[in-house]
């Protein structure tokens, strides 16, 4: 298998505050990758610094695209985004006062081919087929869930070769939360390379291929999916609940 995204010895602060010390991590093609821990524990500032929405003191992210490879870390946000790379962010942030139909159009921005921006939509409107049924309608008026597969299709509308999820299971009831996580699998097997940060973590382990656990800005723990949703010390001592 092979990598699309290597983080090397990442650190980034706020101010005096060091908020990442010197993380590294690999994504592999065609994988869901989780980022697991508590509050505060680095989780969003590594997403957000993979995306460029914020600055890294040092410290490399390698993302490889057709046999070529990139650091494109401090690379502006739109410029990642142009490289492939999709996130859907932490709160959704979706455009509330736009329709559905809209809100989707604005994800795919970067992308010139007007028959692929067709096949998104009909990529989009298969795996969420609510949000077709709700196109015309304005997305302020959206469930929690509803908002939260808009947010994923939005990302989903780029064409993303890595798709970026930030928290898509945060204030969901427990059946939406199953059928997002369904989809999130569905869309891994269609191709779509994921990584997760998730405080979900018990859910997120029965799907995630690898993860990591991030504690204070820096790597406790990594392994398989599998593995970590087995170690009970784990499940006790960061993640909450037995």
């Amino acid at each position: 298998m092979s990598k699309i995204l290597e983080v090397k010895n990442l650190h980034v602060a706020y101010g005096p505050i060091e908020a990442l010390k010197g993380i590294s991590i690999n994504v592999e093609h065609g994988q869901i990758v989780a980022l697991l821990g508590a509050n505060g524990a680095g989780k969003t500032t590594t997403l957000n610094t993979i995306s460029g929405v914020v600055k890294s003191k040092s410290g490399e992210v390698i993302f490889y695209d057709d046999e070529k490879e990139e650091n494109i870390v401090n690379l502006r946000p739109d410029k990642v985004a142009n490289r492939g790379i999709m996130q859907s962010p932490e709160g959704r942030k979706i455009f509330t006062d736009l329709t559905v139909e809209d809100n989707l159009n604005a994800g795919a921005y970067a992308v010139k081919d007007k028959n692929q921006v067709r096949v998104n939509f009909e990529r989009v409107y298969k795996l969420f087929p609510i949000l077709e049924s709700r196109k015309k309608q304005q997305a302020g008026t959206l469930s929690g869930g509803e908002l939260q597969m808009l947010a994923i299709g939005r990302a989903l509308m780029g064409s993303p070769k890595l798709l970026v999820l930030d928290e898509p299971s945060l204030g969901l009831a427990p059946l939406v939360i199953k059928d997002i996580f369904n989809t999130l699998v569905q869309i891994k097997n269609e191709g779509t390379t994921i990584l997760i940060v998730e405080q979900n973590a018990k859910q997120t382990l029965k799907i995630a291929d690898y993860a990591y656990v991030l504690e204070l800005g820096r790597i406790s723990m990594e392994g398989t999916g599998e593995e970590l949703l087995n170690n009970k010390s784990l499940i006790e001592a960061y993640l909450g609940g037995k």
